[in-house]
């Protein structure tokens, strides 16, 4: 059936959001170009991209509905639907799932009583499964409001949303503090971030990502433990490529978790079949 005209947002929100929209057409010299951070923005307003919101950003931008919908249905960051105050993503892609994200998105699922991008009850936690977000070596990974939480098991993946619903403070395993999600949209449409201390608090690789660099760079590592493919204990190694009056053995922190995709591998100047050299840093 036909749908009617979206509902205009009120005058005071109106003036508010074309405030923003101008700060942001400032940053482009097309101002199509503008259509990413203008559906956050007007997600922050809702927490979802409504036909309200849809009108609005094809207004400000000359543009059809038919060109912003096709947009915002396009990319998984916007909610076509009205979300909880806390995103919670379990990454189900493939080395997440083979380390058990599966298992905590079904005992997610059957804890909350919600399938795959729906809402508990209370307006809390909207619960879905997404692809890879870049962050293997801490698989399984958990997103909230796309905050890492690494390494996560059925048990502290049910603790991390028994907690967001109860309204105890969270801590993600790196990067800034949480906020809600229309805090979140805001943000990603490219205002500053205003809490004291959230800018600082970014979150760097840890050890498992940076492996592959220093053996590229041809650089010792700490005495690893290999993790056989088979069934087997695991083995104390060296990297051929290291030189073991380098090497400063260590015991392995929490953080350094050491499984069979973290072993030390070739490099290409240890691998006569691979000689390209050794990877250089980004602008060497």
């Amino acid at each position: 059936m036909p749908q009617l005209p979206a509902t205009p947002y009120p005058a005071e929100v109106r003036a508010r959001l074309d405030a923003d929209a101008e700060e942001v057409l400032a940053r482009y010299p097309g101002s199509r170009s503008a259509l990413l951070p203008l559906l956050h923005l007007v997600q922050s307003e809702e927490g979802y991209v409504s036909r309200t919101g849809i009108a609005f950003c094809a207004e400000t931008l000359d543009l059809t509905t038919a060109e912003v919908t096709a947009v915002s249905t396009f990319y998984s960051m916007y909610r076509r639907r009205p979300s909880g105050d806390y995103q919670v993503g379990v990454c189900t892609n493939t080395l997440c799932a083979v380390m058990g994200g599966d298992a905590i998105f079904d005992t997610l699922k059957e804890h909350l009583g919600v399938g795959n991008n729906e809402t508990t009850e209370d307006g809390k936690v909207t619960l879905e499964h997404i692809e890879c977000n870049a962050a293997c070596d801490f698989a399984p990974v958990v997103m909230v409001n796309w905050e890492f939480f690494d390494n996560q098991t059925p048990e502290s993946a049910t603790r991390l949303v028994d907690d967001l619903i109860a309204g105890r403070t969270v801590e993600p395993t790196r990067g800034a503090p949480l906020c809600s999600y229309k805090e979140t949209a805001r943000i990603l449409a490219g205002f500053p971030d205003e809490r004291p201390g959230a800018v600082e608090a970014t979150g760097g690789a840890g050890p498992a990502s940076l492996i592959g660099l220093k053996l590229a760079k041809g650089e010792a590592l700490p005495k690893a433990r290999v993790v056989s493919p088979r069934a087997g204990q695991p083995q104390d190694a060296q990297p051929q490529d290291a030189q073991p009056h380098d090497a400063q053995v260590h015991d392995p922190s929490p953080a350094e978790r050491l499984s069979s995709h973290d072993a030390p591998q070739q490099t290409s100047a240890s691998d006569p079949e691979h000689p390209a050299g050794p990877a250089a840093e980004e602008g060497e």
